[in-house]
């Protein structure tokens, strides 16, 4: 680990048009240092065409132990749930 470098999560695109997908981290100073630093631990057999670098300090993530909440409807918003019209017969997929 270097001492006082913030720390970057690193996301890579294998390919075009696919997701970037979380690969680790790196500790740099500024964002282009981040990006050299990944391109170096992660693509170095040319795994990627894309790279994000993100501060980890920037990262705010959910507590698992709040997923009922967060990920459940709620059946006190009727809007969530598509009861109030009648769907035609002729209409198969919504």
């Amino acid at each position: 680990m270097k001492e006082g470098l913030p720390l970057w999560e690193v996301f890579v695109r294998a390919k075009g048009g696919l997701s970037h997908r979380h690969v680790g981290s790196v500790h740099a100073a500024d964002p282009k240092m981040a990006v050299d630093a990944a391109r170096d631990v992660y693509t170095r057999r040319m795994e990627g065409v894309s790279l994000w670098v993100v501060p980890s300090a920037a990262i705010t993530a959910s507590d698992p132990g709040d997923a009922a909440c967060l990920f459940e409807p709620a059946q006190d918003k009727v809007y969530r749930h598509p009861t109030f019209y009648v769907v035609p017969d002729n209409v198969k997929h919504i």
